[in-house]
């Protein structure tokens, strides 16, 4: 009962993808990108301050 080998990652990767179809999965891979990169640019903002500090 070890790690997962690469053929046991490909068959998940093959049985998402006929489950979801490529067209769904791109949308939501752009999405993610999208708010990571939101988060990175929020948290490098010096203006950005929390409205509960003193």
């Amino acid at each position: 009962m070890g790690s997962f080998s690469i053929w046991h990652w490909l068959i998940v990767l093959a049985v998402v993808t006929m489950v979801f179809g490529t067209k769904r999965l791109r949308n939501m891979g752009s999405d993610l990108g999208g708010a990571l990169k939101n988060f990175k640019e929020a948290s490098k903002d010096p203006d950005a301050t929390l409205s509960d500090k003193p």
